[in-house]
This record gives structure tokens, sequence and C-alpha cells, in this order.
């Protein structure tokens, strides 16, 4: 009865970690697409970024999430700008249900500049400094995020265990989408 509970939202808005923290209360396993776009293609997003550009990144995101969603329920942490694609929202709402995953600009520059893996994992988006281009991309991507998710979760004061089990029973009684 299960199936796809899908992690959307900007960078650093704890997409990973509560993946991970659903799927065990879920019992479902957790997955990252961006992990899964790096080991297909060998790179890092980062040096695919550099050395093939974004379209090319974007192109191998949407083949792994279309081969992801038709394998066995889990849970998806996506990257930030998978939804921006027409045929990705589509897929991602077809296959599950979708939370979107909020955070403030300045909470986001925060845990992007505490986490080690941000300079590998998520390569600049513009030439802007970094609070300018979060907000910039966040102005541009609200839109679709809201129009893709099911649920909006905001998680700048909500610590993550409490935030897991919230979004956890949400998807327990919504059921699968009809």
């Amino acid at each position: 009865m299960f199936h796809f509970l899908i992690l959307i939202g900007y960078r650093a808005t704890g997409k990973t970690t509560l993946a991970r923290m659903l799927g065990e209360r879920l019992q479902l396993e957790a997955v990252d697409a961006d992990l899964l776009i790096e080991q297909k293609a060998g790179r890092t997003i980062a040096e695919i970024f550099a050395e093939q550009g974004e379209l090319a990144f974007r192109d191998v995101e949407s083949q792994v999430i279309a081969e992801l969603l038709l394998g066995e329920p889990c849970v998806v942490a996506t990257g930030g700008g998978l939804p921006m694609r027409p045929e990705n929202r589509v897929l991602l709402q077809r296959a599950g249900r979708v939370v979107w995953l909020k955070a403030s600009p300045e909470t986001i520059l925060q845990r992007m500049f505490g986490d080690p893996e941000t300079e590998r994992m998520r390569p600049p988006l513009t030439n802007l400094p970094p609070l300018a281009e979060i907000e910039r991309v966040l102005n541009e991507r609200t839109p679709i995020y809201r129009e893709t998710a099911d649920l909006e979760v905001d998680t700048d004061n909500v610590p993550l265990p409490e935030m897991a089990e919230r979004i956890a029973t949400w998807f327990r009684e919504t059921g699968p989408r009809q």
C-alpha cells in the first residue's frame, strides 16, 4: 500500500537528513537522488557542472529520478532544482506524496556554511554573493515547489526528530494517491 515519499526544497533544507529519519520510521529505504547521480556519472555534481554545465546535469538528474521512481517504494531526497522541469514534477506527483521542506534564506546560508559537503555537492548557481543567490533562486523556485507539493513544512525552528514524526504520521494517514 505504501508508495514513494518525496522530499523537495532548496539545498540545505534538511532533505537528506529527514529522508534517513523518515525511512527508519516508515521502514522504507531512504535514497538521496544526488548521490545516485554521482554514482551514475562517476563524478561529483560540482564536476558535472564544471565540465558539462547545468543542462547536462539536469538531463542526468531527470533520467536518474525516472529510473528510481520505477523501483521499490522509498523515501527520496531530491536535488533542489529537480522540480523545475515540468516532466519531473509530473513524475513526482504520480509516484507518491511530495513534501516541500522550506527554510529562510538566512537559515539556508547558515546551514550551507556549516556543512563540509557544500562545496562538493552544491555548486554555485549564479555569480551572485551566496545570500543574494539563495534569495534569487528561492524566488524563482517557490511557486514551483508550492505547485508540486502535497505538504509544506517549515524547517527553520522545529527539531528534526519532531519534524520527521509529523511527516511520517501525515504520510501514513494520507494513503496512496488516487
